[in-house]
């Protein structure tokens, strides 16, 4: 299938990282609905989004920090009020894009990098789902016939819940975390989730994110008898046919950088667009 060419460049970068963080707005607002005792909340500074979900929790931090035009100790006051005035740390995830200006800044008021990740695309053809002329999958390699997938309805959040949960097996103390996640992710407005069974049996799942024609997908888990089957491909070959039904011209995903969800990704038509930084501002600076 013929794919048009996009570029790494300043302009995919502020959609990814707008995507990105649409999708923890809705999360949060999924959340503040859901638990309103957990005061999630948001907000937006000169393009950036900060999402406070509670103290620790992996989502209470910013995306698009810098891309959307310059940043300044004044923009920084302000969002590192939203997290301080809540007892949270601040975490910002910075694309390279952004500019090497945006690191100094943030090197000179005492922040440390703590984490990489790196951030993968894969343009989505006009109506992909269509299927292609000689009838191959979206992605490099055809899914397992006896891999079905479906969108699940609201009312099976527990069960999508469960079966993500026990993919995480081993780190059994982040299940019940895993779990809480993934029935908000359920209750989300533009958040479809999907799961594949082999004979009816639920055994892996998947949810996806779609903003102004960008498909962030996530959620991926596999129960351990369930894995080397197969779901995960069958669960993104949907997912991207899903996606160009819904007009989106690309999809985006994130993974660790050179991890096996990396080479995965590569090996089904994904190329990486940046490794982004995720920099925490120090307690004793």
């Amino acid at each position: 299938m013929s794919r048009a060419i996009r570029f790494a460049d300043l302009d995919l970068a502020r959609r990814l990282e707008q995507a990105e963080g649409s999708s923890n707005v809705a999360f949060v607002e999924a959340r503040a609905k859901a638990q309103p005792e957990a005061s999630a909340t948001w907000t937006r500074v000169a393009g950036t989004y900060a999402m406070f979900d509670g103290v620790g929790s992996p989502c209470t931090q910013t995306f698009g920090l810098g891309l959307d035009g310059p940043i300044g100790a004044a923009e920084l006051d302000e969002l590192e009020a939203f997290f301080l005035s809540r007892g949270a740390s601040v975490c910002h995830e910075v694309s390279p894009l952004a500019g090497v200006e945006v690191f100094a800044l943030l090197a000179s008021r005492g922040y440390k990098p703590v984490e990489l990740s790196t951030v993968l695309f894969q343009p989505l053809d006009a109506a992909p789902h269509q299927g292609a002329p000689d009838g191959t999958a979206i992605g490099a390699r055809q899914p397992n016939p006896t891999v079905k997938v479906r969108r699940i309805s609201i009312d099976e959040a527990g069960m999508f819940a469960a079966v993500s949960a026990r993919g995480w097996s081993e780190a059994v103390e982040v299940r019940p975390f895993i779990e809480g996640l993934a029935r908000i992710v359920v209750a989300k407005h533009d958040g479809p989730c999907f799961v594949a069974e082999i004979d009816g049996v639920p055994i892996a799942t998947g949810a996806m994110n779609v903003w102004q024609g960008v498909a962030l997908l996530a959620g991926a888990s596999t129960v351990p008898e369930g894995r080397r089957r197969g779901a995960q491909l069958a669960l993104l070959d949907t997912r991207l046919r899903f996606a160009a039904s819904q007009g989106c011209d690309v999809a985006m995903m994130c993974t660790a950088p050179g991890s096996t969800s990396q080479r995965n990704a590569e090996r089904n038509g994904f190329r990486i667009a940046y490794t982004r930084t995720k920099w925490q501002l120090s307690q004793n600076r």
